[in-house]
């Protein structure tokens, strides 16, 4: 070959590894989420604070339950989407250990666990998404209830009080019978009202409207209807349940061909409290707007 004829293949070739190399950085970040309110309102957060730092991106949101979306990432189907922290008990069956019950011990070991499998744990929101005991507004603010403790008070002193809950919260040694021990009460079966299924909408609903005398209700601690229906979350001051803090997590591949990932989502999760979360979550389940338009409201008012 000539040298006019190599300089000529080197020229092709060197133009084919500059179009693959172009061609693979214009692969958008693929965003999913849980087939759920706060999935999709979480979802959008990420995807347009990414569109907004010059990230292409692909919308899967709400696409499936946990196991669904957990398998997408771990399979490369899926690069990025929100998840909680406490779920890691069940991720690497740990659920037997104290560490969930605290919210920078559970980062830390699913941060590290998830290491080992190529996944990344960005910033957490400091809103936790876990199990709770909620009363109505009313109660609460005529008997000063604000924890847990201020219930076994109350109670003690035979105070009027039925809650609505799933059978799985009245039965599950996590959840009712944990709060339960931990705080020194014990609710009869007069004071429960067992919903089938597990809705905290159905709950909740039921407290707000006093059905057979409801006036607390099994939530979770960013449901978005607990505002709209003035429902106050009783505090778990001794940490009974597991702490369950969204986070983004990103396959470190994704993570390395575009590091700003972090810094760009950072700032968003750090607001994310859990009256703000509740807020956004209540925009959509109550007042029926897009989760994009929530989304996008929100990183407006975002403080760069």
């Amino acid at each position: 070959m000539n040298r006019s004829l190599r300089n000529l293949a080197a020229l092709a070739t060197g133009s084919l590894l500059l179009f693959a190399a172009s061609t693979h950085a214009k692969e958008p970040v693929v965003v999913a989420s849980k087939i759920d309110t706060e999935g999709s309102v979480l979802g959008q957060l990420i995807i347009q604070r990414l569109e907004q730092g010059g990230i292409e991106t692909e919308d899967r949101l709400q696409l499936g339950a946990t196991s669904i979306v957990r398998e997408a990432l771990l399979a490369g189907e899926i690069d990025l989407y929100p998840e909680y922290t406490g779920n890691g008990a069940f991720f690497f069956d740990m659920g037997d250990t104290d560490v969930w019950n605290d919210a920078e011990r559970a980062f830390e070991t699913v941060r590290q666990r998830d290491a080992d499998n190529g996944l990344r744990w960005l910033t957490p929101a400091p809103a936790n998404n876990t199990w709770a005991m909620s009363v109505r507004g009313d109660l609460a603010r005529e008997h000063d209830l604000k924890t847990l403790e201020d219930l076994a008070d109350y109670l003690a002193e035979g105070g009027e009080f039925k809650f609505a809950a799933s059978a799985e919260f009245v039965e599950s040694d996590q959840a009712l019978p944990a709060f339960q021990e931990a705080y020194g009460f014990e609710l009869t079966s007069d004071q429960l009202l067992v919903l089938s299924g597990g809705n905290t909408a159905a709950t909740m609903r039921a407290a707000a409207q006093q059905t057979s005398g409801v006036n607390g209700a099994m939530t979770y601690g960013t449901d978005g209807g607990l505002a709209a229906l003035d429902l106050v979350i009783l505090e778990d001051t001794k940490n009974v349940q597991p702490i369950y803090q969204p986070a983004p997590v990103v396959r470190q591949e994704v993570l390395d061909e575009h590091p700003e990932i972090e810094e760009l989502l950072a700032p968003v999760f750090r607001a994310l409290d859990l009256e703000t979360l509740q807020a956004l979550n209540g925009k959509v389940a109550v007042e029926g707007i897009d989760p994009r338009q929530v989304a996008e409201d929100f990183l407006e008012e975002l403080p760069e």
